[in-house]
């Protein structure tokens, strides 16, 4: 069999990673095999050990591919109002209802926080800095030490996470526009 080049590699292990992040957001983790994942990248399952040592090391790069592809905008606009915008539009993407429907394209933390609580090591210490980096992305232009960030990730995850356990459409709408009042409400009381 010929030998795969590292162009194609890289192409494999990117397909890999993106399939993996959008299952373990949408199915949650232990639902969510090798296979399943394999199988959604276009690839055998035997590939997988020439891109991973196993699913904890699977699991620790999607997540944080996941984080990447969430945070980029914010972390990347420059401070000033180009951040307060991406900061805004970010918000605003969080507490849709698109984000509490699709699960897989979403927020990885409100995806799989409650999961990964649960575990140790790389995939716990992953999600320990995706919680730093987004908090850190919401801190808006404040002086260092405002905490502002964690106020508002603390929302926006509780947020996201009582939408997506109520009992009807119309419920998890009115928890929606909660979160939207309060955020309204943080700015007025922390404006940048």
């Amino acid at each position: 069999m010929p030998r795969m080049s590292d162009a194609e590699k890289q192409k494999s292990h990117k397909r890999i990673l993106d399939a993996a992040s959008q299952l373990f957001r949408e199915r949650g983790i232990e639902a969510t095999s090798v296979s399943d994942v394999m199988k959604a990248a276009g690839l055998t399952h035997g590939g997988f050990y020439r891109h991973f040592d196993s699913k904890e090391a699977l699991v620790t790069a999607a997540f944080k591919a996941a984080v990447d592809d969430v945070l980029t905008n914010v972390e990347t606009a420059p401070p000033g109002p180009q951040h307060r915008a991406a900061r805004s539009d970010y918000i605003a993407r969080y507490l849709s209802e698109e984000h509490i429907e699709d699960r897989s394209r979403g927020c990885p933390l409100a995806a799989l926080g409650a999961e990964i609580s649960r575990q140790d090591g790389p995939v716990n210490d992953a999600a320990w800095n995706a919680i730093e980096r987004m908090a850190q992305a919401l801190e808006a232009d404040d002086p260092p030490g405002r905490d502002r960030g964690h106020v508002t990730m603390a929302l926006l995850l509780g947020t996201v996470t009582l939408a997506r356990l109520a009992g009807s459409r119309a419920e998890a709408h009115a928890i929606l526009d909660a979160g939207k009042q309060a955020e309204n409400l943080l700015e007025q009381h922390w404006p940048r």
